[in-house]
């Protein structure tokens, strides 16, 4: 009964007439820079941060969540049809959709992803509606011991499940993790780290790095490899799948529902890695998995519910532990410090409404996002054709005008351009961004929740083993480093990522 009076509550602040425009927005967005390759939902939502100063936290949270999910929905039209996914975690599904498309079962194959997704979304919606708030209870008998420890965890996560080398991805850590503790000390009110810049003493800006390793970043990397699309795409004849479509996509659906659920909860999960995962699973259990890639229905219905699903539910341990998973919950923590909230439990206590009423708020958007995707599906199509020339001078645009609101001084355009060449560099070493600025958000709190551990045990450092939760944790973390390390396992993580 508890849950259902939860939606309710969350009901009651999504359906106001505020909400439901800026969760048609969002989804709106989505859509387009799912649709758009080279944009990205890091990028957009770096650029909207600045705009989240004259909204409500409700309005601000419910558009930026509608852009993460619903770029899910528009990167798999253009994969399909035009074998251009827009949006990472639909790169999987452009091995099998493309080809129903090309066999003239574009519109099913369509139809697949959306119904996929749709249930996804719903299933995602119900499952943080019922383990957030138990987790969020669970949460407040965390200390300042548990907190580090947890994130300790979290970032080791982060490293495991990176694509590409471990000891790179480990890197990208520490550097963030610098980057974060560059300003003021809280404790001495001494500048640190800031080589004599004032505008450092505050700290780096996270608006700033973000948009300048996610927008220009990926601007320079796009122009670098941009070629010009054809535009052909195949025509759609019908959109209803068939009894037999429905009878094999039934199971997938089901079970990449699931995988996304588990996966999109875990550090460096999301929507990526449920993809390729539920894309994975369904060829190992099929009995002819040769048809994979020649237009199974299979490989577009698991992939695409299992990334919506993956989307979703990797607000659960940002909403109850204030822990973000992956780059884009990074981003929304940023968006809700900007709103003077404190990412986890204290959210759900505090303000119930805003807590539900981003929960039910998904649900709805992905009722919008299916009216959104199918009848619109020619014009979604269309913008590709768009010559990527006219795209890039307009978001840099944007993303210098959001840095320069925030804080009113030209240093930060400066900072963002460094950040922006450094992104490309990143990228042309295979350098993961995203463990980066999981380091810089994480690393001021893990270093204030360390020293208040330190201060209340008077420098003791076994004040982390003496709490059963903080030793659990840590102990979590030792076998996550040890199973990395282990030749064996890192032999077949490497053979999975690279599948």
């Amino acid at each position: 009964m508890e849950l259902f009076a939860n939606l309710a509550i969350g009901l009651e602040a999504a359906v106001t007439l505020e909400n439901l425009l800026y969760c048609f927005v969002g989804c709106l967005l989505g859509t387009l820079v799912g649709v758009l390759p080279g944009i990205g939902p890091a990028a957009t939502i770096a650029m909207l941060l600045p705009a989240t100063f004259t909204l409500g936290p409700a309005p601000a949270l419910i558009m930026m969540a509608g852009i993460y999910y619903g770029a899910q929905y528009g990167g798999s039209t253009t994969a399909i049809l035009v074998n251009l996914p827009g949006e990472a975690s639909s790169v999987v599904t452009t091995l099998d959709g493309y080809q129903m498309a090309r066999q003239g079962r574009g519109g099913v194959a369509l139809a697949t992803a959306a119904i996929g997704s749709f249930f996804a979304g719903t299933v995602a919606t119900l499952v943080i509606a019922m383990f957030a708030p138990p987790l969020a209870e669970l949460s407040l008998n965390f200390g300042a011991p548990e907190y580090f420890s947890l994130m300790v965890l979290g970032l080791v996560g982060s490293v495991v499940l990176a694509r590409g080398s471990l000891i790179k991805a480990l890197a990208m850590i520490v550097l963030g993790l610098m980057i974060g503790i560059v300003g003021t000390d809280l404790n001495t009110n001494i500048p640190r780290f800031t080589q004599g810049f004032p505008e450092l003493q505050s700290g780096v800006s996270l608006v700033a790095v973000a948009m300048g390793m996610f927008g220009l970043g990926e601007i320079i990397l796009n122009l670098q490899h941009y070629t010009a699309q054809s535009g052909v795409f195949a025509r759609i004849t019908s959109l209803m799948p068939t009894r037999a479509d429905f009878r094999a996509m039934s199971a997938p659906i089901l079970r990449g529902t699931a995988i996304g659920s588990v996966l999109g909860i875990l550090p460096g999960g999301g929507a990526l890695l449920s993809s390729f995962a539920a894309y994975s699973v369904e060829k190992n259990l099929s009995r002819d998995p040769s048809a994979f890639g020649k237009g199974a229905i299979q490989g577009v219905a698991a992939p695409e519910a299992a990334n919506n699903a993956g989307a979703q539910t990797s607000f659960i341990p940002l909403l109850t532990l204030g822990i973000p998973s992956n780059v884009i919950m990074a981003l929304m923590a940023g968006a809700m410090m900007i709103q003077g909230i404190q990412p986890g439990p204290g959210v759900m206590k505090s303000d119930p409404k805003l807590f539900f009423g981003l929960i039910v708020s998904m649900w709805i958007g992905n009722l919008m996002l299916l009216v959104l995707n199918l009848p619109l599906v020619g014009i979604w199509v269309r913008l590709v054709q768009v010559p990527y020339r006219f795209l890039y001078p307009s978001i840099m645009v944007f993303c210098a005008i959001g840095v320069f609101t925030i804080n009113g001084t030209t240093f930060d355009i400066y900072l963002m351009a460094l950040f922006g060449v450094a992104g490309y560099i990143f990228a042309k070493l295979e350098c993961e961004a995203a463990p980066l600025l999981l380091g810089m958000i994480l690393g001021p709190l893990m270093e204030e929740y360390c020293r208040r551990s330190l201060l209340l045990s008077r420098g003791d450092p076994i004040v982390f083993l003496e709490h059963p939760i903080s030793a659990t944790l840590l102990g979590l973390t030792v076998l996550a480093t040890l199973a990395v390390v282990s030749p064996n396992l890192r032999r077949k993580r490497d053979e999975a990522l690279k599948e």
